[in-house]
């Protein structure tokens, strides 16, 4: 089965955290002492409302209308009485948007826009005793900087996925084993290396330069001073010389690989396991430095109306079953270790490296950049998302 994939897509963001908090009402402290407001979390669970209104990507909420085979929405709802209402979103800024309105229940949320809602007042901390799947979910997804505050979890875990090397086997030899493949001044693949278009990409840079530039004392690729933003965006502005052309939609990559025009770069599990099924050439791998990547967070209004109806969805979305079937329909790692075996595919697991702990420790999965630095420094202001934003648009000319 083909899987389905949606462009996970991070739109122009000004973070605008003034506010957010004070010394009297601060539900935590982030990077910097950023502070969240105070939001009271679930004590415990009432009957469910009959309704709950969802915001998520593309194929995370299927209830059959897409392929009658796929629906893990018209249990949930028979079992709970919920009827859900499902709201695509195509980018992180239409997510935090919608989330504003107070229309919407739970939320999707990919890395870039999870700190800005925790923030932004905008979700409400979880009560994971109240999700009796949590406890299933890996631990190497649980507390972490995109997902948690001090501790305290703002979400629970739905997949992740790592951005991988690829590259044709029949054309670019010897088999590259690091991210400087796609920054060799001197590649003899000029015209024909491509890279994920988005601001988030700054980060990727910024990873190789960490591992290869430790002069410049990047700890974190969010994380960026101005000499090491500088750096970063340096060598992006390089290897736009390389560049036949940034991709966005997936769809487009795989062609592109498929005819030759592109033989080298950044890439998704799912897309390799696409050009491969159709007999192209490629190969995908983790590169020595490690990779960026991703994992999506379900998450809680603060002003949510249907409360009761909303936790129990965020319990079922990460069951095994269910979470298995979404991971398979989409193309990534399972969040709930028990997802493994309910999945078509038994090799669906292995191919995304779900159980492999040490693999993904080796990811840095995409986080907002702050003003705030979100490595923890105080000394220094690091260039948040907006700034990001403004240089990409540069970069790219």
């Amino acid at each position: 089965m083909r899987h389905k994939v949606t462009f996970l897509a991070v739109g122009v963001i000004a973070l605008a955290l003034a506010g957010c908090g004070s010394s009297d009402d601060e539900g935590g402290s982030g990077p910097g002492g950023l502070s969240v407001p105070k939001v009271d979390k679930m004590a415990a669970l009432g009957a469910g409302e009959g309704t709950v209104n969802v915001v998520a990507w593309a194929g995370y909420v299927e209830d059959g209308s897409t392929d009658p085979k796929v629906d893990w929405v018209s249990g949930f709802e028979k079992e709970t009485g919920c009827q859900v209402n499902t709201k695509v979103a195509g980018t992180s800024d239409e997510m935090v948007a919608l989330m504003k309105t107070g229309e919407y229940d739970v939320v999707s949320a990919s890395g870039d826009a999870s700190l800005r809602l925790i923030y932004g007042g905008d979700v409400a901390p979880v009560n994971t005793d109240l999700i009796s799947n949590y406890k299933d979910v890996f631990e190497g997804l649980k507390n972490k900087q995109w997902n948690s505050v001090d501790g305290q979890p703002y979400g629970v875990p739905h997949g992740r996925g790592a951005n991988l090397l690829m590259y044709r086997t029949d054309t670019v030899k010897p088999a590259p084993t690091s991210w400087g493949a796609v920054f060799d001044a001197n590649s003899p693949y000029k015209g024909k290396i491509t890279a994920y278009d988005s601001p988030i990409y700054i980060a990727d840079a910024a990873l190789y330069l960490m591992k290869t530039k430790p002069d410049l004392g990047i700890k974190n690729p969010y994380a960026l001073d101005e000499t090491q933003f500088k750096a970063a965006t340096d060598l992006l502005t390089e290897q736009n010389k390389l560049i036949g052309e940034y991709w966005s939609d997936y769809t487009k990559e795989v062609q592109a690989f498929k005819s030759g025009d592109s033989v080298l770069g950044t890439t998704w599990q799912v897309i390799a396991n696409l050009v491969q099924a159709d007999k192209a050439p490629v190969e995908a791998i983790l590169p020595t430095e490690g990779a960026t990547g991703w994992s999506d967070t379900w998450m809680i209004s603060s002003k949510a109306k249907h409360p009761n109806c909303g936790y129990l969805w965020m319990n079922h979305i990460i069951s095994p079953k269910a979470n298995a079937g979404v991971a398979e329909w989409f193309g990534e790692a399972p969040a709930n270790k028990l997802s493994c075996a309910e999945t078509a595919d038994k090799n669906h697991c292995a191919t995304f490296h779900a159980e492999d702990e040490a693999y993904f420790e080796q990811v840095w999965y995409w986080t907002t950049p702050l003003a705030q630095c979100v490595d923890g420094r105080t000394d220094v202001t690091c260039k948040d998302y907006a700034a990001w934003t403004q240089a990409w648009t540069t970069i790219k000319g």
